[in-house]
């Protein structure tokens, strides 16, 4: 776990569809929500830093930049669905 002075104050997530490539393989479509979400100050059960804006709230692992659990307007996302956080 990181050192909570070096958690970023937020971070752009993108919530992304499943969809399928001509071959039936799946992929990723655009983002159909870009959020912006900021640090709570607190964990999620994770154990990772939670964010939270827009309905939408998610725990970040601040080194890989990797959504750990994610909540959309109180949901999980369905199968297949991914957030990301958004490249600088």
């Amino acid at each position: 776990m990181s050192d909570p002075s070096d958690v970023p104050a937020r971070y752009t997530v993108l919530v992304k569809p499943q969809l399928a490539d001509k071959d039936g393989h799946p992929v990723h479509g655009n983002p159909l929500r870009v959020v912006s979400v900021e640090a709570t100050g607190s964990s999620g059960e994770s154990g990772y830093p939670r964010f939270e804006g827009e309905g939408v709230q998610v725990e970040i692992d601040p080194l890989t930049r990797s959504v750990e659990a994610v909540t959309v307007d109180g949901e999980e996302l369905p199968y297949g669905w991914v957030a990301e956080i958004a490249v600088d």
